[in-house]
């Protein structure tokens, strides 16, 4: 009750200095507590409830991201793209881009074209206003990870963080990075995971699963369960282990894996083959 009421506070005092925004969504419910109970990956219409949700949240999905990751989500990103390998020639496609942190991290390390894609439009109209504010040429498109509507092998990096359990078909989107990925090329994937210490693990649960459903739903005055579903989507999707399988199986090679954090998220790095 104590973390939860200096929580709450904390919350209050940054809600005080955040710019009112107007709301472009409806109260509609994307996952109730009676669908969360059973595993959300299997929903049929998953792909609509996860734009729903991502509508509804949008407006403060960059400071809930900031304070439930305790300012470590930025640090995951830069991570990322120093693990990619980009030089100033590289073409980089961030897939599930949000509202385009990572895209804007790879453009200021110096990537000569980015291109974010997301679902949601919502979402990338912060992106756009975000990229125009730093300065960085970014192309925003709306689109689905498992239909890119890109050329093959049109993209030296292909990224996606926080965004692979979203998908209807993980492993039809993995197929479709690796169709766009020139010989050569880099696949990025920034994901939560499940820490290996039993004490990380036991802590992570009690915030994950109790403290920043509540906190982060206050924040963002959301109606629409995405709060929920966020630890029952991290719960029920693959492992880092699992995952890896299944990027190895859609044919990419020289695999390997970062934990971040105790183990709280995991950088998966990957390159498609030069044959």
């Amino acid at each position: 009750m104590w973390i939860v009421s200096v929580s709450k506070g904390i919350i209050h005092r940054m809600l005080e200095n955040e710019q009112p925004q107007e709301s472009s969504l409806g109260t509609e419910t994307a996952w109730t507590e009676e669908e969360l109970a059973e595993n959300p990956h299997q929903a049929c219409d998953k792909a609509k409830r996860v734009e729903a949700m991502f509508t509804a949240i949008a407006g403060k999905y960059d400071l809930n991201n900031r304070l439930h990751s305790l300012w470590q989500d930025q640090r995951w990103r830069k991570r990322a793209v120093e693990l990619s390998g980009i030089s100033q020639h590289s073409t980089v496609v961030d897939v599930a881009c949000g509202t385009g942190d990572l895209s804007i991290a790879f453009k200021q390390a110096g990537a000569e074209h980015v291109i974010g894609i997301d679902f949601t439009s919502a979402m990338l109209d912060l992106a756009l206003t975000k990229s125009t504010i730093a300065g960085t040429d970014i192309v925003f498109q709306q689109g689905d990870a498992m239909d890119l509507k890109l050329e093959d092998e049109s993209a030296d990096v292909v990224s996606i963080a926080f965004g692979i359990r979203n998908v209807q078909e993980p492993e039809k989107a993995i197929g479709e990075f690796y169709r766009i990925l020139k010989p050569g090329g880099t696949l990025v994937i920034l994901e939560f995971s499940t820490p290996s210490n039993s004490a990380i693990r036991f802590c992570n649960d009690v915030y994950t699963k109790h403290i920043m459903p509540f906190t982060a739903t206050l924040i963002a005055g959301d109606t629409s369960g995405a709060y929920q579903y966020l630890p029952k989507s991290v719960e029920t999707f693959s492992t880092a282990e699992e995952l890896a399988d299944s990027v190895e199986q859609c044919g990419f090679e020289k695999l390997r894996q970062f934990p971040q954090t105790f183990g709280v998220c995991t950088i998966t790095r990957a390159m498609k083959s030069e044959a």
